[in-house]
């Protein structure tokens, strides 16, 4: 299969740069038990079994262990990565520092969604970092409101959030939620002065975002427990349970927020009776109804939101949105209508750098790149591709590919056991693949992800799966 993207080769001089820059000093003991949950257990040597594969985990006394080492202790540990050390990046793949080549079906947890190191987007960058990153939110700069103004344009245009009316622009996804979050309770204290509206709701296996606010909404033991006692006035309700929500939502709801198709959660999609149901029931009670999109939305599914084929009244007060918006680079949004934007006074909200000139520049650029239908019409016939090669796995292991779901190009095929061992092996044959909620594969590479491309990572998964059960 003919690859789009030349593998340059690793240079002597190259390879003997590192070897000084980086010394082989001794793996810590720290990552000692992470390689070892990562490297084949078979003895005498792990050398021997990583011939077998193409691009084998990094040994402990490679240069990648050797930088991780040197920087690790220096960094706090809230991640588990595994080996390779990421260097470089061009559209659906990247290189590490041993100049293993990897076809990344992750687009950095759907992020990259025109890949990594787009041209364009590369020459914006640099032309607005020479010219202005930031002066703060005190002033206006030319593209805070261009991309306001563009993001709502392109957002009614799309059949979506129909009475989209202005935009809050932020660094990232847990900044918007938190926004989004404060939002609704500000409305809600102006709808009942008493000051009984103020409950969020939310749902289980959702995920919000890690600040106090968007955690208390992401009903999750493992990310809350360090952290409790949580914001107080959060509730869980049931996910796609319409006979729940008149339970869960009442007078005393003052924000609901859902996301379309949960990402972390599963891959798992509302209904759209679901989500008719909770925004007639939303506005019934007088409850201001947030969709989080942070993953789902810009085109990922093939629409550029999620929710764009539901009638008018299923349409949120509040989208809110980050990842793909600067396909890299840290931004995230808010859009709110004028039942929200109207009660949102000077001084309730604001940000140091969001909506800083070069953030959202860029994210101008994604807007317009992301909202062309052409792009999303690529989007769905790619989905078909994937579903396609779905339908094989579970023919060819029944046993573990239980079902595949979502839409587009925000995918998951559900397992009937842990998939680690699979993502591992996919990634020493050069696949990048991550999991979600309970043994679920997800799978958001980027958007322009070609066909050759895609069968050739579902071709290394195909693989690594049946290595795995042997």
């Amino acid at each position: 299969m003919t690859l789009t993207i030349p593998l340059r080769r690793q240079s002597a001089a190259s390879a003997a740069a590192w070897a000084v820059a980086v010394p082989r000093v001794r793996w810590r003991r720290c990552f000692a038990s992470s390689l070892a949950d990562r490297t084949p257990q078979k003895t005498p040597s792990s050398r021997t079994d990583a011939l077998a594969v193409p691009n084998p985990d990094p040994a402990p006394d490679s240069a990648s262990a050797a930088l991780v080492d040197q920087h690790a202790p220096y960094m706090v540990a809230t991640y588990a990565r595994p080996p390779p050390v990421f260097v470089r990046g061009s559209g659906s793949w990247l290189w590490d520092v041993e100049n293993r080549k990897y076809l990344d079906f992750t687009a950095g947890i759907a992020v990259t969604s025109l890949g990594h190191c787009d041209a364009e987007f590369t020459r914006i960058m640099a032309d607005q970092a020479k010219t202005l990153v930031h002066a703060s939110n005190l002033y206006y700069n030319p593209w805070t409101g261009a991309l306001s103004k563009l993001l709502v344009e392109k957002t009614v245009e799309s059949g979506a959030m129909h009475d989209a009316s202005s935009v809050f622009v932020c660094n990232s996804g847990s900044e918007a939620n938190e926004a989004a979050i404060k939002f609704a309770r500000k409305v809600g204290k102006v709808v009942d002065p008493s000051g009984n509206k103020t409950e969020i709701v939310s749902f289980n296996n959702a995920f919000h975002g890690r600040t106090m606010g968007s955690l208390s909404a992401t009903h999750n033991p493992k990310y809350q427990k360090p952290f409790s006692p949580m914001v107080p006035g959060f509730r869980m309700a049931s996910f796609n349970d319409i006979a729940a929500i008149k339970d869960a939502v009442t007078e005393s709801t003052c924000g609901v927020i859902v996301e379309p198709i949960q990402g972390e959660g599963g891959v798992q999609a509302a209904t759209d009776d679901f989500l008719v149901a909770l925004a007639k029931r939303c506005r019934h009670v007088g409850a201001v109804l947030i969709y989080d999109e942070i993953q789902c939305g810009l085109s990922r599914t093939g629409t550029f939101w999620a929710h764009g084929h539901l009638p008018r009244e299923a349409h949120p007060d509040v989208l809110t949105t980050a990842k793909a918006l600067g396909n890299g680079f840290p931004v995230g949004a808010v859009l709110v209508n004028k039942h929200v934007g109207d009660k949102i006074k000077v001084g309730d909200h604001g940000t140091t750098f969001g909506g800083n000139p070069l953030a959202s520049r860029l994210a101008h650029y994604m807007v317009t790149r992301l909202s062309d239908p052409e792009l999303q019409q690529q989007v769905l016939a790619k989905s078909a591709i994937f579903g396609d090669r779905f339908d094989k796995l579970r023919v060819r292991f029944p046993q573990l590919v239980a079902e595949a779901r979502g839409r587009g190009l925000i995918l998951g095929l559900q397992l009937t056991e842990d998939p680690t061992p699979i993502v591992k092996a996919a990634r020493e044959r050069g696949l990048l693949v991550i999991t979600a909620g309970t043994n679920t594969l997800r799978f958001v590479p980027s958007l322009l992800v070609t066909e050759d491309e895609i069968h050739e990572g579902l071709d290394i998964l195909e693989e690594a799966i049946a290595v795995t059960r042997q």
